[in-house]
């Protein structure tokens, strides 16, 4: 049985650089097999989706972008802003987002400015689009048509490609946000839903990281913040794991300095190789840094595993990544039981 059986928003933060949109984009590859529908949703405006998946740039609407292992679809929505606040002022004014009313604002700059003055406004905003994806039942109008989900809802589930850990809790948390903004009225009851959704069983905020002590360090610390105002903590990913090159003896040996000179020097000569003592110098050197790495590493997993989450490895790529590195990432995340 998958580790998160009733979460519908799966959101995937960490630090940057540790690869979290890939992450993300394995994960709803993962989630759609069998079957299903998911809906990977981006709001930083990078269309790294697009990149991932090959595809042109992605408009303000849900696109299928791939199949997954036994059928499963999977559509990105890249959230824009602007788009967003017309969506909101269409659902509570009746302002048509392509009528006369929404090109004026947007001529005015109106939304620019909106956004810019309140920025709380603009994580309610784009938050807002996520939870409605969330929650909506039955074919959709822009994305998946004919059909609604297994159970009703037009995707069985949505991943939320997030901001990097440092600012995760306060994008997430936008009830302290709109108290500034708003103690009454449609925006209230808006950011009330999301926490709605965002603070239930259906929610699991991930943390991708590296096993590196920056990385490892700050995912500690986004899991705490996140605790700390109630949202809640779903796995730990641990991407780009390097496999040791040597045996559990061997590391301790050579972090220690203690390594077989002379077992180094006869495995170089049985390959046909010259031994010369700068060369095996050199290579005793690179293994004690291998070792000290390793070591490094095992400790970064133990400061994890105290954070008493589910946890998941994924390898370092030798490659850049491509579709069918995301598959097969996507397949490893699903063998060990996320998904």
């Amino acid at each position: 049985m998958a580790d998160f059986p009733d979460v519908r928003l799966h959101v995937v933060t960490g630090k940057g650089g540790t690869g979290k949109t890939t992450v993300a984009a394995a994960l709803g590859l993962a989630l759609a097999s069998g079957g299903r529908r998911v809906l990977l949703v981006e709001v930083e405006g990078r269309q790294s989706f697009a990149q991932l998946f090959d595809t042109p740039p992605l408009p303000y609407e849900e696109r299928k972008v791939a199949v997954a292992p036994g059928g499963g679809e999977v559509y990105v929505l890249s959230v824009d802003p602007e788009d967003a606040l017309l969506d909101y002022l269409h659902m509570f004014y009746k302002l048509s987002p392509t009528g006369v009313g929404a090109r004026a604002l947007r001529r005015m700059g109106a939304i620019e400015f909106a956004t810019t003055i309140a920025p709380g406004l603009r994580d309610v905003l784009l938050t807002g689009k996520v939870k409605e994806a969330v929650v909506r039942r039955g074919a959709g109008t822009t994305g998946p048509r004919g059909r609604a989900g297994s159970d009703g809802h037009t995707y069985d589930a949505v991943v939320l490609d997030a901001p990097p850990t440092g600012r995760i809790a306060r994008f997430l948390n936008i009830s302290s946000e709109i108290g500034g903004l708003a103690k009454v009225g449609p925006l209230k009851t808006q950011s009330d839903g999301v926490m709605a959704v965002f603070r239930s069983p259906q929610t699991a905020v991930h943390l991708v990281t590296l096993l590196e002590e920056m990385p490892v360090q700050e995912t500690i610390d986004g899991a705490a913040e996140l605790a700390s105002v109630g949202l809640p903590v779903g796995a730990v990913v641990v991407n780009a794991v390097r496999a040791p090159l040597l045996s559990p003896l061997a590391l301790r040996d050579a972090e220690a300095g203690t390594l077989d000179r002379s077992a180094l020097v006869a495995g170089l000569e049985k390959s046909g190789l010259d031994a010369p003592d700068p060369l095996v110098d050199a290579l005793l050197a690179e293994t004690a840094d291998h070792a000290t790495r390793v070591a490094l590493e095992e400790r970064g997993r133990d400061t994890l595993a105290a954070l008493e989450r589910p946890s998941y490895e994924l390898p370092l790529l030798p490659d850049a990544v491509d579709l069918s590195s995301l598959y097969e990432l996507a397949r490893l995340l699903q063998a060990q039981g996320i998904a």
